[in-house]
């Protein structure tokens, strides 16, 4: 028995997914949640085969999941399914230790098969978006990265500072790094071009 843990914010989507996990004989979903820390707290009580989660969620993301995961050296595999199809992602993704990103739009039937793939050892990753994710590097560091994602939400280098115990001008020149690699005017264009390219 393949057991799951499901991590998804939208509380429609998590029940389709659970819903279609539940038909297969060979998977269990043992718990599903709305957001990264309660999918945290499961991974530590319950120790699941598979963390099954979106990228985009409340508190920690899928990929900050997977990077702690990663970092405390857990033996649970991590399969994404997300709506986002960019190559940046994927990227991350892959450096982050995950073994499937797989996009909402797919056939329904694909889940359980790529689930079990995993399980096995293997890989299931959407070949074309494999081939684009190593067509474009992303320029950012982790902490240029985080910096970029709280000026997008609209904090300003003192509020970005406080909230990651850093001096403002640490911040001011993590925010001037990201603008000059991505050749943009300011902070706003290079959050928004960021996250076109799946950077963020």
């Amino acid at each position: 028995m393949i057991r799951v843990l499901l991590a998804e914010d939208q509380a429609m989507v998590r029940g389709a997914l659970a819903a279609l996990l539940r038909l297969e004989n060979d998977i269990e979903v043992i718990a599903d949640v709305a957001d990264g820390e309660a999918a945290w707290r499961e991974i530590q009580r319950n120790a699941p085969d598979i963390l099954l989660t979106d990228i985009e969620m409340p508190g920690l993301t899928g990929l900050e999941l997977a990077q702690r995961i990663q970092r405390h050296e857990l033996p649970i595999k991590v399969v994404i399914v997300t709506t986002f199809a960019r190559a940046g992602f994927l990227r991350r993704a892959l450096d982050a230790g995950v073994q499937g990103y797989l996009l909402k739009d797919a056939p329904a039937e694909q889940l359980g098969d790529a689930l079990r793939q995993v399980q096995r050892g293997g890989r299931a990753i959407d070949p074309q978006l494999a081939l684009e994710a190593w067509s474009e590097g992303d320029p950012l560091s982790d902490r240029e990265r985080q910096v970029l994602r709280l000026a997008g939400d609209g904090l300003g280098a003192g509020e970005i500072a406080t909230k990651l115990g850093l001096s403002h001008g640490t911040v001011r020149n993590y925010l001037s790094e990201a603008i000059g690699k991505l050749g943009v005017g300011n902070r706003i264009e290079a959050y928004r071009l960021a996250r076109q390219k799946g950077w963020l």
